[in-house]
């Protein structure tokens, strides 16, 4: 179930980004941009080890990703939506 899952527990921080973008402040309410769209977006009644499985997969996705801060908030949510709708179809059970 979507309520045992406490997002603010995977939420980036500065110091979590600042290895890898110039503006690691930036890249970090990105990153907390589509952790949350995931978190909104997910069905009340979500699986608690799938929703925390898309979270850690969209974290590993885009923590390093050099492109975050060029992408804009309608293609993240674009990307959000199809990882939802295709999670099951992509064989990402494995993912922990």
């Amino acid at each position: 179930m979507k309520i045992s899952v406490d997002i603010h527990v995977v939420l980036s921080t500065y110091e979590d980004m600042e290895d890898v973008h110039d503006d690691p402040d930036e890249a970090s309410e990105r990153l907390n941009f589509i952790l949350h769209a995931i978190y909104d977006a997910a069905e009340e009644d979500i699986e608690t080890q799938r929703l925390e499985q898309i979270l850690h997969y969209a974290w590993e996705s885009w923590q390093q990703d050099a492109h975050l801060l060029e992408i804009d908030d309608d293609e993240l949510l674009d990307w959000v939506d199809h990882t939802l709708a295709t999670w099951d179809d992509a064989n990402n059970e494995e993912i922990s």
